[in-house]
């Protein structure tokens, strides 16, 4: 099998470089930055509209995406955007606008929120993506295709020499 007729299909190693804007242009994440994205097809690693336009491209080819809030980071829940008394951080702790956290539910899920504002004895926290609501425009090449090893099916992910993430 040559690796010209190679499609992107369940069970590939996908090898993608891509940047993402938002609708007003502005660049979100880019592998110019970093290394290309490795993942496995077909198990939702990635935000599932992607994954979906992903199918049948070969290496090489390239495309404009653009994933719509329900199928990247879900609508913004307004909802979730609450205020916590300051006093559960820690005193040294910085908190800035726009950083995230990791917080523990009851249930011990690990979730991450976002600090919208300080005010003097609350913190007002979003626990929506930042991304959510958000059209995800992605310019997407497949840079290289591989089928993945059973080792890799079974535990759902890749198992690459010198991954960083």
């Amino acid at each position: 099998m040559s690796d010209a007729n190679v499609a992107v299909a369940d069970g590939m190693v996908v090898s993608l470089d891509y940047t993402l804007r938002l609708d007003d242009g502005q660049v979100i994440d880019s592998t110019d930055e970093h290394d290309s994205l490795e993942f496995l097809q077909g198990v939702g690693q990635i935000i599932p509209g992607l994954e979906r336009e992903l199918y049948g491209m070969t290496v090489g080819d390239e495309k404009e995406v653009t994933i719509a809030p329900e199928d990247g980071y879900g609508a913004k829940n307004p909802n979730a955007v609450q205020s916590v008394p300051k006093n559960i951080f820690p005193d040294d702790m910085e908190l800035t606008p726009g950083m995230g956290l990791q917080l523990r539910d009851e249930q011990d899920n690990v979730f991450t929120a976002y600090v919208v504002n300080i005010e003097t004895d609350a913190v007002v926290l979003d626990l929506n993506h930042p991304l959510a609501g958000q059209n995800l425009n992605f310019d997407v090449k497949v840079v290289g295709l591989r089928p993945a090893s059973q080792e890799e099916i079974d535990h759902g992910h890749v198992h690459g020499a010198g991954h960083s993430h």
